[in-house]
């Protein structure tokens, strides 16, 4: 049924007549996790892909933080956006009508969960939550599920401390990113860290997909010099989501392109999903509602 919800959304909005009308543009915001260039390089096919499809300039946008893309969604600035569960659970408590949720991604074993992964270097000796004790904890954005939301939840359940930088660990610190924590801790600047992977393929590879994987791709890191400390529960996996406002042929043709994306062009869809992946399938706001919770329960 998922795929044919997939190939129906995806033959009538590749067929539908071209409309420009009711926009002039068209604007895709990218998360964090790699550095810009990486980020725009990775999408460049989707957003020519875009742009034909709609007729209208298409522009990627990659701003320093997870609060740059949720702010251009509130703000109107940005139409389409991949985000991680925590960041859509903010933009939705900001503003329930400013964004919808179509499409999630698929692993390679049908679901469409994954993991934040603590890790640091083998050599350091350090191989476990105890072991970081007194040392230097990196996590990248204060709007990342998996790189801060989920963690700053379940870390102190396993150390029955508060994440209080000298509670437990000697510092908690924020480095900017996923990738930004991966080099962090391959080049020894902090002790350990957290990021995201599906979980699924080997740990030599960075996994099947993630900002591990694209870590690896990228040569940034030797998978075997780093080693897994932590994991957490499965984590629902972030909606693709588009402004409510948009016109709704718009909406239509976007949500097949996407849906049809991996079938269509699997070299693009590695770039865009971060890795090896089947690809995306529907999504609706039910499905956050306990990442929508825990973000509530943090801000108070």
């Amino acid at each position: 049924m998922k795929k044919l919800i997939a190939a129906v959304l995806a033959t009538t909005a590749l067929t539908a007549p071209a409309m420009a009308e009711d926009i002039k543009e068209f604007r895709i915001g990218i998360l964090g996790g790699e550095n810009a260039q990486d980020r725009l390089n990775s999408n460049e096919c989707l957003r020519a892909k875009t742009a034909d499809l709609l007729g209208v300039e298409t522009k990627l946008f990659a701003p320093a933080d997870y609060n740059g893309v949720i702010q251009g969604l509130l703000g109107g600035t940005i139409d389409m956006a991949w985000l991680g569960a925590s960041g859509y659970a903010k933009t939705f408590l900001s503003d329930p009508e400013a964004v919808e949720p179509i499409l999630v991604k698929v692993n390679n074993d049908g679901g469409y969960g994954y993991y934040s992964i603590g890790f640091a270097r083998k050599d350091s000796g350090i191989d476990s939550l105890e072991a970081m004790k007194g040392k230097v904890f990196g996590f990248g954005d204060p709007n990342s599920t998996s790189g801060f939301l989920i963690p700053s939840i379940e870390i102190p359940q396993a150390t029955g401390a508060t994440m209080t930088s000298g509670d437990y660990f000697g510092e908690v610190k924020f480095t900017g990113g996923h990738e930004q924590t991966i080099v962090a801790v391959y080049n020894g600047d902090i002790d350990g860290g957290v990021t995201w992977a599906d979980g699924l393929g080997e740990w030599e590879d960075g996994f099947n997909s993630g900002a591990l994987r694209k870590a690896v791709d990228a040569g940034l890191v030797d998978m075997n010099e780093l080693v897994q400390i932590w994991k957490s529960k499965p984590i629902p996996e972030g909606p693709v989501v588009l402004r409510k406002s948009l016109p709704e042929d718009v909406k239509l043709k976007m949500t097949g392109l996407m849906a049809s994306l991996k079938s269509m062009d699997e070299e693009c869809a590695y770039g865009v999903l971060q890795g090896d992946a089947k690809g995306f399938m529907p999504i609706t706001h039910e499905a956050y509602e306990v990442i929508v919770e825990a973000r509530k329960l943090k801000s108070n």
